[in-house]
C-alpha cells in the first residue's frame, strides 16, 4: 500500500468510546463524496480450487486474499473498505489476536468499522472464518 488515506472513507473513534485499534477496527466509518458502493459477500479461507486448510491463521490469510481479489476486480482495495463483518467459529481471545495481526498485515493503519460475530459453524465443514466487506470508491462518472 502506498498510503493509508482514502479520499472517500474516513475512519474515526469518537471521544467517550474505548480505543478499538488494538483489535483492528474503528468505531465509525464516514463515506463522503461521489461514490460507488461495493458489497463483497462473505469470503472464506478456501483456495480457488476449493481447498480449505485446517489451520485458523491459514484460513484468515486466504480469506483476506480472497477479499482483496474481489475488491481488485472492481478497481478497489483495502483502503476503500468502510465496514467489515467477521464470523469466527468457536471464537476466543487467541483467534482475535490472529485476526487482528492478519488484518493489520493487509489493511495497515486503515481500520474499518467491524463487527465480529462468534458462530458455532459456517457453511462448509471445517470452515473456521468468514469475512464480508462494504467498500466505497469514487464514481468515475461523477
Amino acid at each position: 500500500m502506498s498510503s493509508n488515506i482514502s479520499p472517500i472513507v474516513t475512519l474515526s473513534n469518537p471521544a467517550g468510546l474505548y480505543d478499538p485499534a488494538p483489535n483492528g477496527y474503528s468505531h465509525l466509518a464516514r463515506v463522503e463524496g461521489a461514490k460507488r458502493w461495493l458489497l463483497v459477500a462473505g469470503q472464506g479461507g478456501e483456495t480457488a480450487d476449493g481447498r480449505l486448510s485446517a489451520d485458523f491463521r491459514d484460513q484468515v490469510r486466504q480469506a483476506l486474499s480472497n477479499l482483496e481479489t474481489a475488491l481488485a476486480s472492481a478497481d478497489a482495495g483495502p483502503l476503500d473498505v468502510a465496514k467489515l463483518t467477521v464470523l469466527i467459529v468457536d471464537h476466543d481471545e487467541s483467534k482475535l489476536g490472529v485476526f487482528g495481526a492478519e488484518l493489520g498485515r493487509v489493511f495497515g493503519d486503515h481500520r474499518p468499522a467491524c463487527t465480529l460475530i462468534p458462530v458455532p459453524r459456517l457453511a462448509l465443514d471445517g470452515m473456521l472464518f468468514e469475512i464480508e466487506a462494504m467498500a466505497a470508491v469514487a464514481d468515475p462518472r461523477a
